[in-house]
């Protein structure tokens, strides 16, 4: 075996493999080179090159968000750790564990006009779990700060930062192990206990309780805990696509149900309980509901956070969400009450209406993607890019086999692509990049990717611009609109899938992308780019009538 001769980079790469870390994202560099010896000469870690560091960590993310891993990301000193930020902010709000190994001169070299060197302690301090500031020896401090960050990143599901400073030479190489650290165990804090009985019974007195579902994992609730659920009259389940929860009973398109209401029909949605559990919630009218017509209770269910977003939180309940309805509705009973089937009864409507609408409108964004969803392969996994596109895909029927994710932390388009493909090699499944022309061509270099599979997919839905902000009040038709909020551009992909040798289809009618969607479903050999133009003044008028004839 071969390891760096520093034995800083020894104790760390020991640690990480005492804890069985194994996904190592590494952007080259020179600083780095003791962590790049040791841990790309050591069969136990599978390592990433990827130059991009804001492409590197946000793959790295898309690994650890499949595995619940951490995922280790390497770079050098200076600048490099700043690109990792975007990744490190969307980690820290969407419960992502990721440890952020970067290298550093050593201390007395910060400050002075040394080259590649910034105050790279605590830079991550508003959006980090924890930050270790090593010092350059081997010793028992370093291991127990070490320790401390790689347990937390376990345990709270969430970045930390460890940062390291290394003196030349960096290249030096031994066969023996100098260091022996010691491995402390991460600790999972002991939870409070939940009083099932008394929610039982604010459970059983109340007629109107609405389950609200964000981002979730799938297969996070048994369907024999959804049936009981969605079986009583007085609860009503809503669920978006994001949450992966789609059962007979669970309304999965919220702003369909909830967008079109008026105030009186707003007033009979309003619950006297709000249960809610997942990570972010894409709807922003479900939550602009909620502030207006807040329940009485609110009870959210997470094992770490409980976050008050409907300025109505009363209760912070710490367990899994599976235990804690497992629990509630083996002593509970159904409630008489009209108010699912009233809901549900609209909902029936609205879908109906929802599927003349799109077989009435022209070919666009909405239309396009409509069709697309529909041919998905079942049993894969896709990834949705931020902006329009996920809102699109909200309204959308995805099939039940099929697997959805999208990076609603921060919500950013910056780093959807190289999530989507870090998340297809730590899931091992097949899948389907859903993305839109400014995400994609933002993250254009995580194409420059050695590990992409040849089963990895890409849909781009390019209508020239920020299409959503058409949507929005205050939209103009002038030039300060169209190149200061739309970004309106004549750029395709083409060019770049030839470069990074990708297979490439185009559509631009509805004909087309009958034909194009099947050959590019169909192809295996390589990754491929569905690039589906869509008419740039046209799309916001579908949505807009979409929700006018609702």
């Amino acid at each position: 075996m071969v390891y760096p001769t520093i034995p800083l980079a020894q104790s760390i790469i020991e640690l990480c493999k005492a804890k069985k870390l194994t996904n190592v994202v590494i952007s080259p560099g020179s600083r780095n080179a003791p962590l790049t010896i040791g841990f790309t000469n050591d069969p136990f870690f599978t390592c990433y090159s990827i130059a991009d560091e804001r492409c590197a960590a946000f793959f790295g993310m898309g690994l650890a968000q499949q595995t619940r891993i951490p995922t280790i990301l390497v770079c050098t000193s200076g600048s490099a750790l700043l690109n990792y930020y975007p990744a490190v902010a969307e980690a820290f709000y969407s419960q992502i564990p990721l440890i952020v190994l970067s290298a550093d001169r050593p201390l007395h070299k910060i400050d002075i006009g040394d080259g590649q060197t910034i105050r790279q302690q605590n830079v991550y301090q508003n959006h980090i779990l924890y930050s270790a500031n090593l010092t350059e020896d081997a010793n028992s401090t370093n291991d127990q700060l070490i320790n401390t960050a790689i347990n937390t990143a376990i345990t709270s599901q969430g970045p930390v930062h460890i940062n390291a400073p290394f003196e030349e030479p960096l290249y030096q190489t031994t066969e023996q192990l100098s260091v022996n650290p010691i491995v402390e165990e991460p600790l999972f804090p002991a939870l409070p206990a939940v009083d099932y009985d008394y929610y039982a019974k604010q459970w059983n007195k109340a007629t109107k309780k609405l389950i609200l579902v964000g981002s979730l994992a799938p297969h996070t609730l048994t369907d024999d805990v959804i049936a009981k659920l969605t079986a009583d009259g007085s609860t009503l389940f809503l669920a978006e696509t994001i949450s992966n929860i789609q059962a007979p009973g669970v309304i999965n398109a919220i702003d369909r149900l909830v967008i079109p209401m008026d105030d009186e029909a707003l007033q009979n949605l309003q619950p006297d309980i709000l249960l809610t559990f997942g990570g972010m919630v894409v709807s922003k009218k479900i939550k602009q509901f909620l502030r207006q017509y807040a329940p009485k209770q609110h009870w959210h269910v997470d094992m770490l956070r409980h976050y008050d977003t409907y300025d109505c939180l009363t209760d912070r309940i710490s367990t899994d969400a599976q235990s804690f309805l497992t629990q509630l509705t083996a002593n509970t009973q159904p409630i008489s009450s009209t108010y699912s089937s009233w809901a549900n009864a609209i909902m029936v409507a609205r879908n109906t209406q929802h599927k003349q609408l799109l077989q009435d409108a022209i070919f666009s964004d909405f239309t396009a993607l409509d069709y697309i969803v529909n041919q998905l392969p079942k049993n894969s996994q896709i990834q949705v890019s931020n902006s329009a596109v996920i809102r699109y895909v909200q309204l959308l029927p995805v099939d039940s086999s099929i697997a959805v994710f999208c990076n609603r932390g921060t919500s950013g388009i910056d780093g959807c692509t190289s999530t989507a493909i870090g998340a297809s090699i730590g899931s091992g499944k097949s899948t389907v990049l859903l993305t839109g022309d400014i995400s994609f061509f933002y993250d254009s270099n995580a194409l420059w990717n050695a590990y992409v599979p040849k089963d990895f997919k890409i849909v781009l839905i390019n209508n020239g611009g920020g299409g959503i902000f058409r949507t929005l009040p205050g939209h103009q038709e002038n030039e300060v609109f169209n190149t200061y909020f739309e970004t309106t551009h004549q750029h395709t992909a083409q060019h770049l899938a030839a470069m990074y040798d990708w297979a490439y289809f185009q559509a631009d009618t509805t004909e087309a992308l009958s034909t194009q969607t099947q050959a590019f479903f169909n192809t295996s050999d390589k990754p491929a780019i569905l690039e589906v133009n869509t008419p740039t003044l046209l799309n916001d008028e579908v949505f807009k009538k979409y929700y006018r004839n609702m």
